[in-house]
């Protein structure tokens, strides 16, 4: 069986596209590559060990937080006015940002409030 690698961006507008080896992209196709059942996909979750569907326990026992680029697009901030509202600093924000790390406990618990109400944060910080 051979392989093929596929190299794909996804633009900012979300319309993901194969990217050619002289550069060119090529949107992908709307429909998906093949159909599946809802067995077949169910069949190949839990066979991928690093994808497999959590527990009804694992979820409710899970970390919860926030996703900070959610949260800034939605209030339209950048990275570094979301920083400057709110308080946080920059080299914390980025990263979780990026979703490249998870924030502390204190961090966390302080995205879930500005999550709830960020209006009501920004207030209280102006006071």
């Amino acid at each position: 069986m051979s392989k093929t690698t596929i190299t794909a961006r996804m633009h900012r507008n979300g319309v993901i596209v194969e990217l050619l080896s002289d550069g060119s992209e090529k949107p992908f196709l709307e429909q998906p590559m093949r159909d599946m059942t809802a067995e077949e996909i169910k069949t190949a979750a839990h066979s991928d060990p690093d994808a497999l569907p959590m527990s009804a326990e694992q979820l409710k026992n899970g970390c919860h937080v926030p996703r900070v680029r959610t949260m800034r697009r939605a209030l339209q901030l950048t990275q570094e006015e979301f920083s400057a509202r709110y308080h946080i600093p920059l080299g914390t924000l980025r990263p979780c940002s990026q979703s490249r790390s998870v924030p502390d406990q204190t961090a966390r618990a302080y995205l879930i409030a500005i999550a709830a109400a960020p209006e009501t944060i920004k207030q209280a910080l102006q006071t």
